[in-house]
């Protein structure tokens, strides 16, 4: 698959038995960047690499910061080409943001390889050029636009992905497929089972499908400043639920959380039908761990994260709504009485 960027057109390569390694120890000059967990769960892929050219890294969100990204351009300075060098990084979503940051600073733009080793950054982050830094308390603060050179996939990753986390992926998943329409959406509904039970033959597809979904937004809108934003759909109020959690409900969750809240303020506005509505609640009830959430319903602490998003331009609060066509609207107008309605709605859906 390949992506065209305004920066650089990119490749998506998928993989087998981790048969991409043999091209990644070909490469001159790389320094690597680990997930310390993936260190940990597959150290024998990385006995073939020099050990003082890699730096390991446990993927939790204090460490997706300016100082985690300089740290590797120190790093990559003592590398005996500049300009040649490669940085190479296995992990998902906080290791692809505090590397491809540090790839686009050093050397204003190096060489980078990206290695999505969770279904999360597989299925969605690994294309689209952000890379998006926490800083001050605040989620996403800081950010570039720089895309990896390559990405290889390769699903012998997710065989030790926790259930937790890779639930989560697939919470991304049925939001693609959901957004993309009726067809997609009928098909993820009876196949969600599938893939709940990790039917990897049939989750190549969902990810080839979610990535090309995408493909079309970030290619049309790369820089995000107009209809990229759709992607954003049920995202402000699933950041919402990260932040009053303090990350205890991982980001895909969320978003399913986050969708469902969207649809209910959809619904109560007469946008969306009540059908689809319920469908959507009982297809995010098979991705999300119910025990998580109903403590992070708490309305004065959701109103002020939504207040922080950095998307809002205006005294209300923002949010991307759907309709009964399947069609999404950036809006700018949700009264925090739409969301006290929706948040005590949602709480009864988790609790009953």
């Amino acid at each position: 698959m390949i992506i065209k960027s305004n920066i650089k057109t990119y490749e998506i390569i998928f993989s087998e038995a981790f048969s991409f390694i043999e091209e990644l120890k070909e490469l001159e000059n790389k320094f690597i960047v680990i997930d310390k967990n993936v260190y940990e769960k597959y150290s024998s892929l990385f006995l073939c690499f020099d050990q003082k050219d890699m730096m390991i890294i446990e993927a939790i969100e204090d460490n997706k910061s300016i100082d985690t990204a300089l740290q590797i351009c120190e790093r990559m300075t003592a590398l005996p080409s500049k300009r040649n060098s490669t940085l190479i990084s296995f992990g998902g979503g906080i290791i692809q943001d505090v590397t491809g940051f540090a790839a686009n600073i050093l050397y204003r733009g190096t060489k980078w390889v990206f290695v999505p080793t969770t279904l999360l950054a597989q299925s969605d982050s690994c294309i689209g050029s952000k890379t998006s830094l926490n800083y001050l308390k605040f989620k996403n603060l800081l950010g570039t636009f720089y895309p990896p050179d390559r990405i290889f996939i390769d699903n012998g990753f997710l065989d030790t992905l926790s259930e937790t986390d890779y639930l989560s992926g697939l919470g991304e998943v049925v939001k693609f497929n959901v957004m993309s329409g009726r067809k997609n959406f009928n098909k993820i509904v009876s196949d969600i089972d599938f893939l709940t039970n990790r039917d990897y033959c049939l989750l190549k597809t969902y990810v080839i499908n979610s990535l090309n979904y995408k493909k079309t937004f970030i290619e049309d809108d790369e820089f995000d400043l107009d209809v990229r934003n759709l992607l954003n759909f049920a995202h402000t109020f699933g950041h919402a639920i990260e932040s009053v959690s303090h990350y205890a409900v991982p980001h895909g969750q969320a978003v399913s959380v986050g969708m469902m809240i969207s649809n209910i303020v959809s619904n109560n506005r007469g946008l969306l039908s009540t059908d689809i509505k319920e469908q959507v609640e009982r297809l995010c009830g098979k991705v999300i761990n119910v025990a998580l959430l109903p403590e992070y319903f708490s309305l004065e602490p959701f109103i002020g994260a939504m207040k922080n998003d950095k998307k809002r331009v205006g005294m209300k609060l923002a949010g991307i709504l759907m309709d009964s066509d399947f069609c999404l609207h950036k809006m700018q107008d949700i009264e925090e009485d739409e969301i006290r309605e929706a948040l005590h709605e949602a709480k009864k859906f988790f609790c009953e």
